[in-house]
């Protein structure tokens, strides 16, 4: 099948989305209670057409021999789809998600086979054995978007999840590791809006190590997020955003510490780093995005969805920034409805964003 037939098809899938992206965006971010079932099968939609398309892929590798050339689902029969590896990755984590709140979703069984059919023992060892060879690989966003979708795994309620967590954690516990012997490494933070930033590498990370009681990679990623970020102050937003980011260096930092600090000391950093958000007239203009097919221009539509569910999140965990919710739902509002308009250059991981945003 060729490259363009591929895309076609994928707007044709996304184009069901849009009956209701409206009505979501509307409702806000808030759970599970803020969306129907009938607009989560729509976003179901979404992973399901990418899980399984292999081609065109981004390998993102340094090649050490011949042995190196092989294809995407040879070198990575667990997460080959989804255009690269930590698409995959997040597109394995939206099926579950939404399974999770909605255990009879229209084309759930479809999900379910494509979770047992990837993620065996036998697939991950592929990528485990890679990771061994390839310490850097996917540091840190694949890094963080494969210890979520362990912990979403753990805590799925349901006999399918045991045998996928129970696959999939010998990888988790490696790239564990991996933190905990890299972190020390990393003199500074790296503070961009791409898949390098050190607060968005950490933060699902945190929850990783929180929910499995990791003291090790807890313990490391306390530490130098208070080295990295806790003497911050006036963390200049209004420079953003970059014309390619998917992340806001500014929230990324405050959505980490919200996790890592106690409430006093959180409430006494954030009015240093970023005061204006404690103002009930705080605005963020969204990110606006001129060209859909162009893969880098399309990360604003990311950012936007980043940036509601960290305001969303904020919201919800502190009343005195309750206001913050009616900024991310603008984010959100904007960006929702223009999945339908996507290519592939977005398809393929847009998805996993707005879902993380409307099902906290």
């Amino acid at each position: 099948m060729s490259i363009n037939i591929r895309c076609c098809m994928t707007v044709f899938l996304l184009a069901i989305v849009v009956m209701s992206s409206q009505a979501i965006a509307s409702q806000g971010t808030g759970g599970s209670s803020s969306i129907s079932v009938h607009e989560a099968a729509n976003l179901m939609q979404l992973p399901l057409s990418c899980a399984e398309t292999e081609y065109p892929n981004k390998l993102s590798q340094t090649l050490r021999d011949d042995d190196d050339l092989a294809s995407p689902k040879v070198l990575h029969p667990a997460f080959y789809g989804c255009f690269d590896w930590h698409s995959a990755v997040h597109g394995h984590w939206s099926m579950v998600r939404l399974l999770k709140a909605f255990p009879d979703i229209e084309g759930g069984e479809r999900a379910v086979a494509i979770l047992q059919q990837h993620i065996t023992p036998a697939n991950v060892a592929a990528d485990l054995a890679y990771f061994k060879l390839n310490s850097s690989w996917e540091r840190p966003y694949g890094w963080a978007w494969l210890l979520k979708l362990m912990t979403e795994l753990h805590t799925w309620d349901d006999p399918v999840a045991t045998p996928l967590a129970m696959a999939l954690k010998p990888l988790a516990e490696h790239l564990s590791g991996q933190y905990v012997a890299h972190l020390p490494k990393l003199v500074y933070p790296i503070r961009v809006g791409e898949h390098t930033n050190t607060a968005f590498g950490l933060t699902f990370a945190w929850d990783y190590a929180v929910l499995f009681e990791d003291a090790d990679l807890k313990a490391a990623i306390k530490q130098r997020a208070q080295d990295f970020y806790l003497e911050d102050k006036n963390c200049p937003i209004e420079w953003e955003p970059s014309g390619y980011d998917f992340l806001s260096p500014c929230l990324e930092e405050l959505d980490l510490m919200r996790r890592v600090l106690p409430e006093k000391q959180f409430m006494v950093w954030v009015k240093d780093f970023l005061p204006q958000l404690l103002s009930a007239d705080f605005e963020l203009a969204v990110g606006e995005v001129y060209d859909r097919t162009d893969g880098k221009l399309v990360h604003l539509d990311g950012l936007n969805f980043s940036r509601a569910w960290v305001l969303a999140a904020l919201a919800n965990q502190y009343p005195q920034f309750g206001h913050l919710a009616v900024v991310a739902d603008q984010h959100l509002a904007y960006s929702l409805p223009n999945l339908v308009d996507d290519s592939y250059e977005g398809g393929h991981w847009l998805g996993s964003f707005a879902i993380n945003a409307l099902l906290p």
